[in-house]
């Protein structure tokens, strides 16, 4: 379980996930070696997975995003493996998630503008497999994206 150390330690990191591991050993009002052991522990428990770059799509000329949810026809027997599989393949699907529920699961999807958007809806994906419904939204704005720990 964490306690407050790795809490904090955990905190620092979230603030500036760049820092040098001195800088955050003085944030967390550690040594760097203890903060060392503790973020080898947690790395360990699976609690810190790694860094990862934040990409900032309309940069890079993708200005639209689109979440899908879909149902998927569930009478057959690989319906989700089989869908899984393929969504997995196409480049401008960011996300998956799955649900339990009326909607199965969500695709982020990203695309250059409206044109290309239609282009990947209509030639991959509703070419995946087993779809029985979907509702796209449109991505207007993102008020909160936030997954620094609420403590």
């Amino acid at each position: 379980m964490l306690d407050d150390t790795d809490r904090r330690i955990l905190r620092q990191m979230q603030a500036d996930p760049d820092a040098a591991l001195s800088d955050l050993a003085q944030r967390a009002d550690l040594t760097p070696a203890t903060l060392s052991r503790r973020i080898e522990r947690m790395r360990e428990a699976g609690i810190v997975k790694g860094k990862r770059a934040e990409i900032h799509w309309p940069s890079l000329g993708y200005a639209v995003e689109v979440s899908l949810r879909l149902t998927l026809d569930k009478t057959q027997s690989r319906a989700f493996e089989d869908f899984l599989a393929a969504a997995r393949e196409v480049p401008e699907v960011i996300e998956i998630q799955t649900f339990l529920g009326q909607v199965d699961v969500r695709l982020a999807v990203i695309a250059r503008d409206i044109p290309h958007y239609q282009q990947i809806y209509r030639e991959r994906l509703l070419t995946l497999p087993h779809i029985a419904d979907v509702e796209a939204l449109m991505h207007v704005a993102r008020i909160k994206d936030d997954e620094a720990l609420p403590v």
